[in-house]
């Protein structure tokens, strides 16, 4: 059986030519430039680029001037009961190790650090989430965790307070209380 359309049996590599009699298409006219007209006198200096968006990425940044950051003293009493109530959770949780690092004066991130250590990932995790509903309970509205998703090493943000919940090993590496420890503060020299 034929097909009846016989065009559709075979596969075109090049576009199908007009027939042989049908008129050939004019060709078409090249296009005219526009010419410009350049000013009798040219400034000096370049113009800047044309659009808002162009001209302030010339321009840079704004100069403003800063200002220092109103920050609200923490209350001592507070981070007190924060840091009491973080350390029974903990060993609620039976957390190993657990050290409370005070951060005061020498960090701008936090007041506190707690860092302690579990078996393992679901443990860890337990404590992170036991930790976040009573601090809630407390009144702290604003409980960050990271790397709750089972790691070696859950970040828990409570504001003035940081906790870290490492593995053994993770703790090892790391050695974050090494970094924050008392042991390694310098005293300023005195003049004299």
């Amino acid at each position: 059986m034929a097909s009846p359309l016989p065009e559709f049996n075979t596969i075109a590599r090049k576009p199908p030519q007009p027939p042989a009699d049908s008129p050939a298409r004019p060709a078409a006219a090249p296009r005219k430039r526009a010419t410009t007209r350049t000013p009798a006198a040219a400034p000096a200096i370049a113009a800047p680029p044309g659009t808002a968006r162009k001209k302030a990425a010339v321009a840079g940044p704004a100069k403003t001037p800063r200002r220092a950051k109103a920050t609200k003293p923490t209350d001592t009493a507070r981070l007190d009961q924060l840091q009491a109530v973080i350390v029974a959770s903990l060993e609620d949780d039976k957390a190993e190790n657990v050290v409370a690092l005070d951060l005061q004066g020498r960090a701008a991130f936090a007041d506190r650090m707690v860092v302690a250590t579990g078996i393992a990932d679901r443990q860890i995790s337990a404590m992170a989430m036991h930790l976040e509903e009573k601090l809630r309970a407390v009144g702290l509205k604003r409980v960050l965790i990271e790397g709750a998703a089972g790691s070696d090493w859950v970040l828990i943000d409570a504001g003035d307070i940081i906790v870290h919940l490492f593995k053994a090993e993770a703790r090892a590496i790391y050695g974050i209380e090494r970094m924050w420890g008392a042991e390694l503060d310098e005293e300023a020299p005195t003049a004299g």
